[in-house]
């Protein structure tokens, strides 16, 4: 499967299941950790709980098995790593707070790329 499917997959999931304000950032030159970044906010720390567990059972379900969630104690963020696709799904005064999309709009030379 290719990333960019996967990406879309997941994206599909989130809307499913009432995740708000999704939006993609690609990483292709700006960072090797992955090639997207997906972030979500949720509406209650069981709401972000929820979505992470059914974004790593649906992926599993497409054969996706060495997906993992970090966070899992922390009740406004979640962290769900497919190894191509990194979702961050905040609490929305969390997501405000670490205002990631911001962080990673600017462009990088790609000899400057983060690992």
């Amino acid at each position: 499967m290719k990333v960019i499917d996967i990406k879309n997959i997941i994206e599909k999931i989130l809307d499913n299941n009432k995740a708000q304000n999704i939006s993609s950032i690609n990483l292709k030159n700006k960072s090797y950790i992955a090639d997207y970044m997906i972030i979500a906010s949720g509406t209650s720390s069981r709401h972000l709980q929820a979505l992470s567990e059914i974004l790593i059972s649906e992926l599993k379900k497409l054969g996706l098995n060495n997906c993992r969630i970090e966070g899992k104690d922390s009740s406004d963020w979640k962290l769900v790593d497919t190894q191509d696709v990194i979702v961050h799904i905040f609490h929305p005064k969390k997501r405000e707070f670490y205002d990631l999309e911001k962080m990673w709009s600017e462009e990088i030379p790609k000899e400057k790329a983060m690992i």
